[in-house]
């Protein structure tokens, strides 16, 4: 596996990123993975960003996940969910344009705020082939998109999560158009501490069968 540091533009910003590539020739598929709420202490090195990156990467899909804006090294300052959503629109297009990557097979991941940020975004790009949520704090963010996404998606959460319980949650994925998959993973909180490769191997069989 090796791993590239980048930096692209979004808006009048520039991002920093780390795009992880698979061994073995291109053009492999793809996936934005977006990390957490960034005023809670949320960036690209998060427990679960990071090993659904690799675990992405293990599955011969490159795993592009960037700072948004005004955090780490990238520029700026948090745009109040508005800003990070061109954010996202710039990183599947920054990574649509790469050689090695098949710009018809890109996918998006996102864990708990960055699902609320880059679901609404992931849903009007139809570059996007796939979707999926890692623990969408559903009382905190509109993801009504959703209900008119008839892309792949895939949802899961765990039984112990504060933010959405598992009730709320197997609701709202039952609501779902098809395709869709979901799933609780029995022990795991919002964070995933001991579980991230739960969501990691999920993730990535996902995305590998679907792009």
């Amino acid at each position: 596996m090796k791993e590239q540091r980048v930096t692209f533009a979004s808006d009048e910003l520039f991002l920093e990123g780390i795009i992880g590539v698979p061994e073995g020739g291109g053009p492999f598929p793809a996936a934005v993975v977006c990390h957490p709420h960034p005023l809670y202490g949320g960036d690209m090195y998060n427990n679960v960003v990071s090993v659904v990156s690799v675990y992405l990467v293990q599955a011969s899909v490159v795993a592009f996940r960037f700072n948004f804006r005004g955090v780490g090294g990238s520029h700026g300052e948090f745009g109040q969910g508005v800003g990070e959503q061109d954010d996202v629109r710039a990183a599947v297009a920054y990574l649509s344009s790469l050689d090695y990557v098949d710009a018809e097979r890109i996918g998006f991941a996102g864990y708990s705020a960055g699902a609320g940020f880059g679901i609404p975004a992931a849903c009007a790009d139809d570059g996007v082939k796939a979707l999926a949520a890692i623990s969408p704090p559903l009382s905190m963010f509109d993801f009504s998109a959703l209900f008119k996404c008839r892309r792949p998606k895939l949802m899961i959460s765990g039984s112990r999560d504060d933010f959405t319980p598992a009730g709320q949650f197997t609701e709202f994925c039952g609501k779902l158009p098809e395709p869709k998959e979901s799933g609780i993973v029995e022990g795991a909180d919002h964070f995933w501490l001991g579980y991230e490769g739960e969501a990691g191997d999920r993730v990535a069989a996902f995305l590998k069968a679907r792009l």
